[in-house]
């Protein structure tokens, strides 16, 4: 298989030799350098030893708390998940906003579901700039729903499905008069965990946002994205069985953090330990907050983690609409999301890449029209580097990406169905009406195709394995669970158990490295005397650049170390499920191909458009001054595959100055948006056409007039050729002048 060259490839091959480094060293001085490195990195290491120490306590002293969740901001219990009839390990707390930033109740609650992917809860919120920081600062009220370490007895994924769904209902009642409904997060594994629920109780949700959240699993590029083929390699599903029987039916959230890890040794086994080795003075404290939550290990039953896996990570069913309740009598099914969909995703995301968080929408909708016969409105935005964790944990994204996304929550609920990629802009004193941007950013919304999705990544042909994959697993968590899984529960215990999961590399080194071990003592009061004595190096001492240098280079060939390995992963994955024999063996075809959704079917799609037609035929000739002005607005920029926040900012300065008796709620805007999208797709002209039976007074007919062109001229000023003809002809049937003029609109 042909391969490009890794970066870390490229730079090594143009590094030069470690000797011919050391020829360009300077002789004089040498001596004195060689001391003061000796100094500093003794020092250094004692601090090391000693932080890791620190790291060991945290973990023990965590463990006896409970584990809570690593939250950066004060939080209450509102209902614990616990005490109901079908009990699950999962509470919703409410985020106690800090006095300087109070939240308003009657704006939108915001909803964090952060990931039960071997971590316990908090990423989400476990800094100050993160999604729950910029909710409450923006003054929405912020809910978290949090998990705890053990899972419930009997707990099973419909449990928790069912908790999560009363948290929801609870946050409706505490924000009877909010201005829409909650919008809800989910972070990675809780992205899935948020589309199941919005499927069976859409009435729920306001808009809902997937951040870094794998939905389509089989989906990837060619020469990277390894983490897909771990399933197919290990032989299916059957090896979460096995590790769920040795922990005595409990499923050690461990393992699950170790497969991260395995993506990059290089960051693993040097570049982590090494960052904070060369920045003691500094790393310190954000190396123990993240360690605490990295090595916060949860665990999950038997019946969740084969779940999961046989259902997502093997079996891919949710976005084959395959998926069922335990009694057979209720499907999800992604059709009946009525919410919009945003998803953030990121190419320097190698555990979610772009194709696993978009290719769901190709699999569900053949074109764009689809989406919006099912009247959806699905937003991504991708960033170009940003790793997994970096989607929920850094700050710059929390204060551009996160940020905008949320300040535009309500234009994106307004948006016309469709498909749309959010791309956010940095504003610029010489833009058109600056003072109708909301911060340092201008979001705006361009209209997207499923070839656009499509395009991501190169092409779905090396999906079809999988299916193969799928079939083998089968077989083989079939023969674990007939012969093999109850000799393996025979064997296990609680005892048993509790050693096993004590003597896992990730726990034992915290452990060893902790005041438990009586030779870890002395650091603390030596690390003390180091502070105080602290001498660090000049940063252009040559043995620091040596020892920079050395590291570089272990790094790159850990990194030469992994490239090989996913390369082989690969290759071994072709060659097996590949082959036309396996096909042969598992019983199906080597041409076999992804299946769509089962409400693929043509003769429901006609169906599905006809309803609409027949839906929106009677608002053609039918409707209020707002849903006139709505389709004028429509109409004149019907031409424009870019949606800018600005004219979005002016309507709803408007709305908030127009006098109460005729001012129309957000949801009255948000349906006559949609109701005349469609009437506008079904029949421009005749539309058109009837405005002024929607307009039947010359001064309601001016008011619209006024009011849309002070609104499509806020993104330049003036209306380009397109519109000017546009409202040429809405003033020629309207029989109404008022383009000369501009004038301000008056009062309907």
């Amino acid at each position: 298989m042909a391969r490009e060259s890794s970066p870390s490839e490229t730079k090594s091959s143009k590094a030069a030799p470690l000797k011919d480094f050391f020829r360009t060293l300077p002789a004089p001085d040498l001596g004195a350098q060689a001391f003061s490195y000796l100094i500093d990195s003794w020092q250094r290491s004692v601090l090391f030893m000693d932080v890791l120490r620190q790291r060991g306590n945290i973990y023990i002293e965590h463990e006896k708390e409970g584990k809570p969740p690593v939250l950066a901001f004060k939080y209450e219990v509102i209902i614990d998940g616990r005490t109901f009839e079908d009990p699950a390990n999962y509470a919703l707390v409410r985020i106690v906003p800090p006095p300087d930033h109070p939240t308003d109740p009657k704006m939108r609650p915001i909803v964090v579901i952060d990931p039960r992917a071997g971590h316990g809860p908090g990423v989400g919120g476990s800094k100050i700039d993160s999604e729950i920081g910029i909710a409450l600062r923006a003054g929405h009220p912020c809910y978290f729903v949090m998990f705890f370490p053990k899972p419930c007895a009997g707990q099973t994924i419909e449990s928790v499905a069912r908790a999560e769904g009363i948290f929801l209902k609870k946050v409706h009642e505490l924000h009877p008069d909010s201005e829409g409904k909650p919008f809800v997060i989910g972070n990675c594994q809780g992205g899935w965990a948020l589309m199941i629920l919005a499927a069976v109780a859409p009435e729920l949700f306001g808009p809902i946002l997937l951040a870094g959240s794998p939905v389509s699993y089989w989906a990837g590029v060619e020469g990277k994205n390894p983490m897909r083929y771990t399933g197919g390699l290990s032989g299916g599903s059957w090896l979460s069985s096995f590790m769920s029987d040795i922990g005595n039916g409990i499923f050690d959230g461990s393992y699950l953090v170790q497969n991260f890890e395995n993506l990059n040794p290089s960051n693993t086994l040097w570049g982590k330990q090494y960052n904070l080795y060369s920045k003691i003075d500094t790393e310190t404290q954000r190396y123990l907050d993240f360690e605490k939550w990295w090595g916060g290990y949860f665990f999950l039953n038997k019946k969740e983690i084969e779940w999961i896996v046989q259902n997502l990570f093997v079996g891919n069913k949710l976005t084959a609409n395959e998926l069922m309740s335990a009694d057979g009598k209720t499907s999800v099914n992604l059709y009946n999301i009525k919410s919009p969909i945003i998803i953030f995703a990121s190419f320097g995301d190698n555990i979610t890449p772009p194709q696993q968080a978009l290719n769901w929408i190709p699999d569900l909708y053949d074109s764009v029209d689809e989406i919006r016969a099912h009247d959806q409105t699905i937003v991504y935005c991708l960033h170009d580097k940003i790793g997994h964790l970096g989607i929920f944990v850094s700050a710059g994204v929390a204060g551009r990406e996160h940020a905008e996304i949320m300040s535009a929550i309500d234009m994106i609920d307004a948006l016309p169905p469709g498909l749309y990629e959010a791309k956010i802009h940095d504003s610029k004193p010489d833009m058109p009406h600056l003072e109708l941007i909301d911060g340092r950013y201008l979001i705006t919304f361009e209209m997207r195709t499923i070839q656009d999705i499509l395009a991501l990544g190169d092409g779905r042909h090396h999906e079809r394995p999988f299916e193969i994959v799928k079939r083998v697993s089968e077989v083989n968590q079939g023969i674990y669970d007939k012969f093999f899984s109850p000799v393996v529960q025979a064997m296990s215990n609680e005892v048993t158990a509790q050693w096993s999961r004590m003597m896992l590399p990730d726990r034992m080194q915290r452990y060893v490295f902790s005041d438990l071990n009586p030779m870890m003592w002395p650091l603390k009061t030596l690390a003390g005397m180091v502070r105080d004595q602290r001498q660090p190096v000049s940063p252009d001492n040559t043995f620091l650049k040596i020892e920079k240098e050395v590291s570089e280079r272990i790094i790159e060939s850990l990194d030469t170390y992994r490239d090989y390995k996913e390369a082989w992963a690969e290759r071994m994955f072709k060659a097996i499920y590949e082959s036309p024999w396996v096909a042969a063996i598992a019983g199906l075809s080597e041409k076999i191909g992804r299946p769509k959704a089962p409400t693929h079917a043509e003769w429901l799609r006609n169906e599905l458009k006809d309803l609409k037609r027949l839906e929106h035929e009677g608002y053609i000739e039918q409707g209020t001054p707002l849903d006139g002005a709505v389709r004028m607005l429509l109409y004149q920029g019907r031409h424009m595959q870019v949606v800018d926040e600005r004219p979005f900012r002016l309507i709803q300065q408007m709305i908030r100055k127009a006098p109460a008796e005729i001012r129309p709620t957000f949801a009255q805007l948000k349906q006559a948006i949609r109701r005349q999208w469609f009437v506008l797709l079904l029949d421009e002209e005749r539309a058109i056409s009837a405005l002024p039976k929607l307009l039947p007074e010359m001064d309601q007919r001016t008011w619209a007039l006024n009011l849309v062109h002070q609104i499509a001229i806020t993104r330049a000023d003036k209306l380009d050729v397109s519109q000017e003809a546009s409202f040429r002809r809405m003033e020629e049937i309207l029989g109404v002048n008022v383009l000369s003029q501009a004038r301000t609109p008056a009062k309907k």
